[in-house]
């Protein structure tokens, strides 16, 4: 086996100091083009790659993020997690993913290992945080913030879309459709994407004098939100919402299948369906979706913005709380207002 090339062999092939090299291969270190150049290409000639770790121990910066996440049978989270892997890659940092259940005590073990690989920060994707984990992140120096969630922390950053605008937006949408009958199936409790959509979802109807005519709970899972269906429209008609807001696409769309192939009602005639998220679905002919847009490549930039301020401004970054307006993106699964069209996708 051949010895690993050094930082020193590259350097005199490239004619540049040992520090040249050093500075060639760390992001955002100061080197002119025409050295670069130099120490690349002797680099190529010779094998060498940068000992990552190595740096790591001597800057005390490890340029890695922990990313955590909780599911991602959601259409929305591959695609924002992709998103965040870019945007930080684009800023020199490296990605580590770890996968968590929804209990705040499973995320506590997973952020006993995240912070064993010395991470210089920390994104939870749509998963809890206890408080004592969080205390004990800011006595390591590794800032956090939340993603698609929000939680009361003291010192913590949350990045959202405007979850109880979103929920009055569709229930002001159904009511200008004529709606009487209006159901509600929820996601996981203890999500507060699902507690403020639900929250502004009541509060618009009983601003208009409405109260909710059915509710059951679909945990964020299609199974249980299949479920939720049957027990909510395979009833008498007079027994059965006219429109149901379900609290996120990926639900949304398993419900359109039981109301539509298990329990022969039609879409919008018989009943209309609005979900959350605008995943890619629920714009397929198929489903043609009414729901409410999270913008993730705005909820993406301002994430990686906060933690890089955090990261590199520890002192002065105030925490913020984020909540980016979404849009009621207007199809045919829900019976049309008056003076209202269908967006085209």
């Amino acid at each position: 086996m051949a010895d690993k090339v050094t930082s020193l062999q590259v350097a005199q092939l490239a004619g540049v100091s040992q520090s040249a090299v050093s500075r060639v291969f760390t992001p955002g270190a100061s080197v002119s083009k025409k050295t670069e150049e130099k120490v690349r290409k002797a680099a190529a000639e010779l094998g060498y790659r940068p000992n990552v770790l190595a740096r790591a121990m001597v800057s005390g910066k490890s340029r890695i993020i922990g990313l955590v996440v909780g599911y991602l049978d959601n259409y929305f989270y591959p695609e924002a997690l992709e998103k965040l892997s870019n945007r930080l890659q684009e800023h020199g940092y490296h990605v580590l993913i770890f996968m968590a259940s929804r209990s705040a005590g499973n995320i506590d073990d997973v952020m006993d290992e995240i912070l064993d690989y010395q991470v210089d920060g920390v994104i939870l994707a749509s998963v809890p945080m206890s408080s004592d984990i969080a205390t004990r992140c800011q006595q390591a120096g590794v800032p956090v913030v939340l993603f698609n969630r929000s939680q009361d922390i003291e010192g913590i950053t949350t990045v959202t879309s405007d979850n109880y605008a979103g929920g009055r937006k569709v229930a002001e949408f159904l009511l200008a459709g004529g709606h009487q009958r209006i159901g509600y199936i929820a996601g996981w409790q203890g999500a507060s994407t699902q507690r403020d959509r639900e929250a502004g979802f009541r509060a618009a109807l009983a601003a208009a004098g409405h109260g909710l005519f059915a509710h059951d709970t679909g945990d964020f899972h299609t199974e249980n939100a299949r479920q939720a269906a049957r027990r909510m429209f395979d009833v008498a008609p007079e027994a059965r919402p006219d429109a149901v807001f379900v609290a996120n696409d990926h639900m949304a769309l398993a419900v359109m299948d039981v109301i539509r192939f298990e329990l022969g009602l039609r879409i919008p005639e018989d009943v209309s369906v609005i979900g959350y998220d605008d995943v890619p679905p629920a714009g397929w002919p198929a489903y043609n979706l009414t729901t409410i847009r999270q913008r993730a490549n705005l909820m993406v930039a301002e994430t990686v913005t906060a933690l890089l301020d955090h990261i590199e401004n520890p002192k002065d970054a105030a925490p913020r709380k984020v909540a980016i307006d979404g849009p009621l993106v207007v199809r045919t699964s829900a019976r049309l207002p008056k003076g209202w069209t269908p967006q085209k996708d």
